[in-house]
């Protein structure tokens, strides 16, 4: 698609918490190349004050959709809709030679997210994965300690990641892609997998729920480990029922590395290592994560550059998820295909942008409770 702007005309489609809260103000800290031109919901009164609070008069329901792809208004989409509506969404942002930039995760399958991959390059569009981490400065520190052999050879990771969800919140929906492990598990896969540069081998999950009535759909937690080449071990737990939490820790044989609060996007990140020689704690004041995407992705639109994270990053984070599954249900270990990926994150993608911005809130609740 030729662009003949400075700035990449973004429609948010899907106006719930996550693009009230932080997508649609990071556009302020964004604006050397990325601006939000349109909205798109099913809510008159949130594209109605939206709207009116970002300066934006191009809005549409979901229905409008089509007419907006094809109106020459809009250069990407950022898709924050319900897991369950992002293949739809993005293969008609695709027939339109539209650019995606889609929430993770890609899709609820891997084949799916393969459609939508194979759509993006027919149309000869970008396809990104939204991994802010990808681009923060306290999670590629911790890929360039454990690469750098500070803690000897890594042996293995260990996270969790909780929180109280709100009953009724989409996240608890089966029907709309719902479930800890498409929620948050999938920061505790991806990190584990830049961490230690490689895919996993196998699986083997647990899936658990208590007698709370949240959960009658999905899974309250899941526990998972995975092996990795080399013998390296990987481990998590994610719950929807658990006070929040969301901590990694990677064990050298010469030392530990510790990420505390390490996916959020609203406070400061911690970085710890120990080793027999010396101590390191670093904070990371809290950055907008969300501006740092939007300034990557721009830029790759702009410049004719595939994306990383990419289509097929997205696309191997759900399959792991699809097999994690399979391994609960089955009481069993999972192996996996091989796969290989062409390019991992580091620390020359950081980008940092400080949060300008001022959110607006219109009948968006938080996930957590």
């Amino acid at each position: 698609m030729k662009n003949n702007h400075s700035r990449v005309r973004y429609a948010v489609v899907g106006l719930g918490h996550i693009a009230q809260e932080a997508v649609l103000p990071a556009f302020a800290a964004a604006k050397e190349n990325s601006e939000v031109t349109a909205l798109v919901s099913d809510d008159p009164e949130k594209l109605r004050k939206l709207g009116r609070h970002l300066g934006v008069t191009n809005v549409c329901d979901y229905e409008g959709y089509d007419n907006l792809l094809a109106s020459g208004q809009i250069d990407a989409v950022y898709i924050a809709l319900p897991n369950s509506l992002h293949r739809d969404y993005v293969l008609r942002a695709a027939k339109a030679k539209i650019h995606v930039l889609c929430e993770k995760p890609l899709g609820t399958s891997e084949a799916e997210c393969r459609k939508m991959i194979d759509a993006c390059a027919k149309a000869n569009v970008r396809l990104m994965t939204a991994y802010r981490l990808h681009f923060e400065r306290a999670n590629m520190e911790a890929v360039e300690i454990v690469q750098s052999g500070k803690l000897g050879e890594p042996r293995f990771f260990q996270s969790l990641f909780s929180m109280q969800t709100e009953p009724g919140n989409i996240r608890l929906k089966r029907d709309l892609g719902g479930g800890p492990l498409y929620d948050i598990g999938i920061y505790c896969i991806n990190a584990a997998r830049y961490i230690f540069r490689a895919e996993p081998l196998e699986v083997f999950a647990f899936s658990a729920s208590n007698d709370d009535k949240r959960f009658t759909e999905v899974d309250e937690m899941s526990s998972v480990m995975m092996r990795f080449p080399d013998d390296c071990l990987a481990s998590f737990t994610c719950s929807f029922g658990a006070t929040d939490t969301d901590v990694y820790t990677v064990v050298g044989t010469e030392g530990t590395l510790k990420v505390s609060k390490a996916y959020e996007y609203a406070e400061p990140i911690s970085l710890e290592v120990t080793t027999p020689k010396r101590s390191m704690r670093k904070t990371f004041p809290k950055r907008d994560q969300f501006a740092a995407e939007l300034v990557y992705f721009s830029d790759c639109v702009l410049n004719h550059r595939e994306p990383e994270p990419s289509g097929e990053e997205g696309l191997r984070d759900v399959r792991i998820i699809e097999a994690i599954l399979r391994s609960a249900d089955r009481n069993k270990p999972i192996r996996l295909k091989t796969s290989t990926a062409k390019k991992r994150p580091d620390r020359l993608q950081v980008i940092e942008r400080r949060k300008t911005g001022k959110k607006k809130l219109v009948k968006a609740k938080s996930p957590a409770r």
